[in-house]
């Protein structure tokens, strides 16, 4: 078992391993407020269009990808160019190695060698692991919006992380 996670960006290739550690996050859980299962396909074009702009990454830890990062438009005004909205999941698996760690850790190197300021993370509530994650990451908590997203036949709230690069 190797200890340290590879980091590397991601390719459409990916995107079965993708939505291997997605699938079951969305169909069991609240984490995703997602309502569908995005296929393969979709995944792919996700990695895609998403790394014609961002770093969108993958950990891979005993030869296998683990969990995947990326970074995407924080808001669509000029503005906010300089922010960005990142999320970061791990299979249940390999949670507690320090993939999410590693990826977000190189993925905050990449934002800030694009000149980035600002990083936002959005985490459906309650998820003691993902705060503590982004916690340990440097996030520090900037609001709740209550009731933000319906699933499962109830009200989630939302909490919001940031950041700042550099």
């Amino acid at each position: 078992m190797s200890a340290t996670p590879l980091i590397r960006p991601a390719t459409p290739a990916d995107a079965p391993a993708i939505h291997a550690i997605y699938a079951p996050i969305v169909a069991e859980t609240a984490i995703s407020l997602e309502l569908e299962v995005p296929d393969v396909a979709e995944m792919a074009r996700r990695i895609a269009d998403i790394s014609a702009e961002f770093p969108y990454l993958v950990a891979e830890l005993d030869g296998q990808v683990a969990g995947y990062a990326y970074a995407s438009r924080f808001r669509t005004r000029a503005a906010y160019d300089a922010s960005v909205e990142v999320t970061v999941y791990v299979g249940e698996a390999w949670r507690g190695r320090g993939a999410g760690r590693a990826l977000y850790a190189a993925l905050f190197e990449r934002l800030e060698a694009m000149g980035r300021h600002a990083a936002f993370a959005v985490i459906t509530l309650p998820n003691d692991d993902s705060v503590r994650l982004h916690e340990a990451a440097g996030f520090e908590p900037a609001g709740v919006w209550r009731e933000a997203g319906f699933k499962f036949g109830r009200w989630h709230d939302v909490g919001c992380w940031q950041r700042r690069l550099g």
